[in-house]
């Protein structure tokens, strides 16, 4: 850009806001000549996706519409729907993890298939069948590697984040040298994702560091581990065992780390009910510095405090069954829905009081819920009225409806941010 002239010849430099002004129309010139997807290309290096919207992702969540394979965007300001996406298989136990920048959503169907979906151009933007049964993954710290965990064949794969080139494949075989089903695959800090295998009763600690060639630590879990969660701190890591009453817990800070049980025999003396829904303890509440979790073949929360080895502190009776329990971020309350026959009923308990302080029955078959990231909402799924609602924590009235074909689990990008999520 040229210097103007003084009136005696000399060079002087143009003032900033005429710089300013200059290089903006050179902006928007090169915008409209290349198009605005080719300018983010030029200027920064990146990929951009064509059709691409330009809006923030911290708000954005997708729901999952299990009939008919696909997915629903939605984003929590102004609570509404951007959009859906088709074409993602069967979704009838479908989990979501997301890209670091949340942009991207990895969506692991129970067919097998892993898709990534850019969120913002609403489209898959690839697509694998990496096995026959899969029921979730997990994306590890450096947001470079997503892994899958299969129930058959039995085993854990990785793959590359932009590209979901396979980079190596962990076979679940057991002590028995069998396959067993992977269960509460979950990242952890150092490049590292613990996993639990049903049928071979062990848990393992995965370095994938080097994800070609990752190496493994097999640790005694107890009876049929049937899932497995993170605390937020990336420390803890509990596997709740379907065979036997109680929690398998790893120490992850030990060197090396090692397995022990924590709340045995919370079920002893009395008949177990049965069971029609396994909890989820991925959907678990850390709150008040304690860990609330729903007892399998019972109508409790189990309170446990890591601060004291993980003893049992209390028991809070509620209506059902406890599938999930979510705790708000600011660890007041802890929202809790059922198992059949309660699963039109969803409560919320003061952790304080550690009372039940609101009983809800929004619908019929609630299957999964989540919280905005500062948790002055609640999203949950309502299956069979086809429909999302959404209630306000503060005051327990319903602020938003949203209609969707047999919606189940409900995901928001701040997930991308959480150890374990």
């Amino acid at each position: 850009m040229a210097d103007r002239q003084t009136p005696g010849g000399q060079t002087a430099a143009r003032p900033p806001h005429i710089v300013r002004r200059s290089i903006a129309r050179l902006i928007r010139f090169a915008a409209a000549a290349l198009g605005v997807s080719s300018l983010v290309t030029a200027c920064t290096g990146l990929p951009a996706e064509p059709g691409a919207a330009v809006r923030g992702t911290g708000d954005l969540g997708v729901v999952i519409e299990r009939a008919t394979g696909r997915l629903q965007v939605v984003e929590t300001t102004g609570m509404t729907s951007l959009g859906t996406i088709d074409g993602l298989g069967d979704l009838s136990h479908a989990s979501v993890v997301f890209s670091r920048d949340g942009r991207y959503a990895f969506v692991f169907g129970r067919d097998g298939g892993l898709s990534r979906v850019d969120l913002l151009a609403q489209r898959i933007t690839h697509r694998v069948k990496q096995a026959g049964n899969s029921i979730g993954g997990a994306i590890l710290q450096g947001g470079k590697v997503v892994a899958a965990q299969n129930y058959a064949p039995g085993g854990i794969k990785l793959f590359d984040a932009g590209t979901l080139e396979l980079l190596s494949e962990i076979p679940a075989i057991g002590p028995d040298g069998r396959r067993s089903k992977v269960v509460g695959l979950a990242d952890l800090p150092g490049q590292r994702l613990a996993a639990s295998l049903f049928e071979a009763g062990e848990i393992w600690i995965i370095d994938a560091s080097d994800p070609r060639q990752p190496q493994v630590t097999r640790l005694p879990a107890g009876r049929e581990p049937y899932d497995g969660l993170m605390t937020p701190d990336g420390r803890w890591y509990l596997a709740g065992l379907f065979g036997e009453d109680g929690l398998s817990l790893v120490d992850l800070w030990q060197t090396p780390p090692a397995t022990r049980k924590v709340l045995s025999g919370y079920g002893r003396g009395e008949t177990p009910l049965p069971v029609y829904k396994m909890p989820h303890l991925r959907g678990w509440a850390m709150a008040q510095g304690q860990a609330w979790l729903p007892a399998i073949g019972r109508h409790e929360l189990l309170v446990a405090d890591p601060a004291r080895n993980w003893q049992e502190q209390a028991r809070v009776a509620v209506a059902g069954q406890p599938v999930f329990a979510m705790a708000r971020p600011d660890g007041r309350q802890v929202w809790v829905n059922f198992a059949f026959p309660k699963n039109d009923t969803v409560q919320v308990v003061d952790t304080a009081t550690r009372q039940v302080v609101k009983t809800l029955t929004p619908c019929h078959g609630v299957l999964h819920m989540e919280l905005t990231p500062k948790g002055e909402a609640l999203w949950l799924s309502c299956r069979d009225d086809n429909r999302v609602e959404v209630y306000d924590t503060a005051t327990f009235r319903r602020i938003a409806t949203l209609t969707a074909d047999q919606p189940s689990g409900i995901f928001f990008t701040v997930r991308a941010q959480r150890i374990g999520m």
